[in-house]
């Protein structure tokens, strides 16, 4: 059976562990002639989430256009095209609403953990746990 995976989401924190979803998906693109989604989600505490104006941090967005960017020429390199997209609120329901979204067609969500041990992700939570249980597309977890 062959899966097509035209479309894939990865979700990007800046971190080297997000980078090494990112390859997995560069490499995946690659043999199916797909295209990348690279999300980024600014965590906001709730607090903010209220406010009229919303969460204002110019430099915290002005990294995540940053690595963004750093995403975009890494997949072309590999001939891959990749759009960057940014968002504000909460990472693992947002990264789970954006994949179930059929508007966005993703066929596959491809994300780095940060390889915590079992205990600790018990009681501090994982992102890429959370887009795991709450995702209807398949999820590749790149450890």
């Amino acid at each position: 059976m062959v899966i097509k995976t035209k479309k894939i989401l990865v979700p990007l924190d800046g971190s080297k562990n997000s980078f090494r979803g990112l390859d997995m998906a560069i490499h995946i693109a690659r043999q199916s002639n797909g295209t990348i989604t690279a999300l980024a989600v600014k965590s906001v505490p709730g607090l903010y989430a209220l406010h009229p104006l919303g969460f204002l941090d110019f430099n915290s967005m002005k990294e995540v256009k940053k690595f963004l960017e750093q995403a975009k020429v890494r997949a072309a390199k590999k001939g891959i095209q990749l759009t960057g997209k940014a968002l504000a609120g909460d990472p693992g329901y947002d990264i789970a609403r954006f994949a179930n979204n059929s508007k966005n067609r993703i066929d596959l969500v491809v994300i780095g953990a940060r390889g915590r041990g079992s205990v600790k992700e018990m009681f501090l939570g994982s992102v890429s746990n959370y887009v795991l249980h709450k995702s209807k597309k398949p999820v590749l977890v790149v450890k």
